[in-house]
Formats: C-alpha cells, structure tokens, sequence
C-alpha cells in the first residue's frame, strides 16, 4: 500500500515531486508509525464493518481501530467481538483475493481479551497488525503489554500496542510526573512492541466537565494543551528515546459534508485556490486544519479520527512542502556533518545544520510515507485530488 495510491497515476505525477513509498504490515516500525496516518476509528459493532473497512480503504485510509470500547455499550462487548471475528474473516478473503487492506487494530477493554480474540482469530490474525490498549499507566499497561506478548507468541506473528493516553492521573498536576515516569519505564521495557502513543483528548476534557467548540483546538484549552505539552517532553524526545506521539481525536464533522465537495470541484483542478480555501473554512473545517498544523508544530504525527471526511485534510497536510524537502536535504547533505549555517535554497531563511538535523530526519521520514509535493503544489490541491468523486 502507500498513500494517495488509491488516486490515477497521472494525477500523482501532477502533485509529487517525490511520490509516497510503498510499504506493507511488515515494514519497520519506524516507517508505520509515521505511515499511520489519520487512524480511523470504528465500532465493532458495525453490521457491514468488513465492507466499511474495504471501502474507506479504497478512499485512501491506511490505519483502522476497530472498536471494543468506548464507542459501544457495556452490554455489547460480546456481540461486538463476535462480530469482529466473523468480519475479519471476511476481510481474510478479500486480501487473499488481492484486495489491499489498511493496518487494522482491536481496541480492547481488557488485557484477556487480546489472547482470547488472538485465538479466536485463528488464520486470520495474519490480517491485524496489534492492539489498542486504552487509559494507558504503568499499573494498568504493564498487564496489557504482556498479554500482548503472551498473544504474539501463540500467533507467531509481530503485534503492536498502541497505548491511548487518556488517565486522569496523567492529567491532574499532583500525579502527572509520576505517571508520565511511570509509562515512561512501561513502554520503554516493551519498546519492540509498542508503534505509538496516542493522546485521549475527549477523556481529558471529561474530567473537568470541558468539551472544546468547532471553532478551538485542543491547544485553546490550557489544561489540555499542558498535557500534550509534557507527554511530549518525557515521551516524544528525537534523541532515540521518544515514541511517535500521535494528534488527538476531531470530535466535529458536517453529515452534509458533501456541501463543499461541489465548490471543490467546479473549478480547474490546481485551479482558484482562494476560492478552494474559503470553502472549506465556511464549512466547519478551519479548527480542524489549524489543528492538525498545531498538532505537527507540538511534535505530534498522524491523528485519531473519527469521520471519514477527516482523513484527506490530515493526509493532505501531511506532505512535505517542496520547500521543507529542500531545507531537509540541504541540511543532511554528507559534506555538512560538521555542521555549519546555510541559506536555504528559497532565499528565504538559514538553515542551521546541527540544530536543525532531528527536523530535518524527521521531516525525510515523512516525505517517505507522503511523499513530496512538487514546486506550487499546496494543500488545496492535494485535497481537491484526495476528495472521494461520489
């Protein structure tokens, strides 16, 4: 699979300088965790979920969380799990038939269900890349993680965890710092395991009564944005110790989003990106995109999301800018490992070679999963390009 491969050939070579690298579920950890992506979330409830998965796969999703917790009842768990179950087998058949699937997880209520759905599975475990592991601290993870470890070895395959981080102790100032140690040593321990941290920004709010409007981010409501801030500094450090922090969760889509799909599309394609732009502010996707940049701004990568029309805005935002490609392989060049200060290529800025280095490796990474947008590309038109045409 890669990104935007879901879109014609001659559309691609029209947007990237450098297009996006395929890659599989077997790809290093290091090259999925940025890959992920916007993360779609789904009830596994969901009567037609095998369809649903297939269907927002050929729309360009690349990671899905199938649900078994907060989205559904405490009395469906167990429909939930057979039903999860009986779709993956149906999702087991169109891969086997040569349908490419995106990289689904389980988010799990409790440590023995993923040995138990594990065995469930049977062979068709082969299609699910790991687990989601909810209100994440040492005490509650360490049980998770080895039940975890337990399932991969049954399997015989490689499983992820990716922790949610959504506790009040991780937000209260009195436990926070021991709590953030305390995952800190957690997730080190089963560092091989563990693809990404993810931020639980609903939960958060939840324990203040907060909940933010359509026209804030998560980083307007100061109690939030500490937390975000802080789990960065312990967990999220570009000196080989951090993880892949990822965005937390946009709570507000329009049903009628197709409104704006229209004024998207009557004009040229690459064409009137003023108009492209006001469009999409006047339909309630200004605090979304002014999100996702803050999200990338605080050291966080790819976002939980829980509509559909929020893939391709994160997605979109996600390729490196030809100008950011430039700057990150100026700076990387072999000739300037003794560091040093360059102007960049655009004349419009000094790139300073050692401390700019972890930007610029991180930002090479990411051009690998979303490649590189050719010269006057911007987000406008890879969105126009992203959007579905039904």
């Amino acid at each position: 699979m890669r990104h935007f491969g879901h879109l014609a050939p001659d559309i691609r070579k029209t947007l990237f300088h450098q297009e996006p690298a395929e890659f599989t579920a077997d790809s290093p950890a290091r090259t999925l965790a940025v890959a992920l992506g916007a993360t779609l979330y789904s009830p596994a409830t969901r009567p037609r979920l095998a369809a649903d998965v297939l269907k927002q796969a050929g729309r360009g999703v690349k990671s899905m969380v199938l649900c078994l917790e907060d989205s559904i009842g405490d009395g469906d768990v167990e429909a939930g799990e057979e039903n999860l179950v009986r779709q993956l087998g149906l999702l087991d058949e169109a891969a086997a038939a040569g349908t490419d699937l995106p990289l689904l997880f389980i988010r799990v209520r409790t440590p023995g269900q993923i040995p138990d759905l594990v065995r469930r599975l049977g062979p068709t475990v082969r299609r699910l890349s790991g687990f989601v592991l909810p209100k994440f601290t040492e005490e509650r993870g360490v049980p998770f993680l080895e039940a975890l470890t337990t399932a991969e070895s049954d399997c015989d395959r490689r499983l992820f965890a990716m922790p949610v981080l959504e506790s009040p102790q991780l937000l209260h100032l009195e436990s926070r710092f021991e709590t953030l140690q305390g995952i800190a040593r957690t997730v080190d321990k089963y560092r091989d395991r563990v693809l990404a941290l993810r931020l639980g920004v609903t939960d958060f709010c939840s324990a203040y009564g907060l909940r933010r409007p359509p026209d804030m981010t998560a980083y307007d409501v100061h109690i939030v944005a500490s937390v975000i801030s802080d789990v960065v500094n312990v967990l999220g450090r570009a000196d080989g110790t951090g993880f892949t922090v990822t965005g937390p969760v946009w709570e507000y889509f329009r049903l009628h989003e197709r409104m704006f799909k229209p004024q998207l599309r009557r004009s040229p394609f690459l064409g009137r990106a003023e108009e492209l732009r006001t469009a999409l502010i006047e339909h309630d996707m200004d605090g979304l995109l002014r999100e996702i940049e803050l999200d990338r701004a605080n050291g966080l990568q790819g976002k939980t999301c829980i509509h559909p029309s929020h893939v391709a805005p994160v997605h979109a935002l996600s390729v490196v800018s030809h100008e950011e490609f430039s700057d990150a392989a100026d700076i990387l060049r072999p000739e300037r490992c003794d560091g040093g200060v360059l102007r960049s290529a655009y004349t419009n800025k000094m790139n300073e070679v050692k401390p700019h280095r972890a930007w610029a490796e991180r930002t090479l990474l990411r051009a690998e999963a979303f490649g590189v947008a050719r010269e006057g590309i911007g987000f406008v038109e890879l969105l126009t390009a992203s959007l579905p045409q039904t």
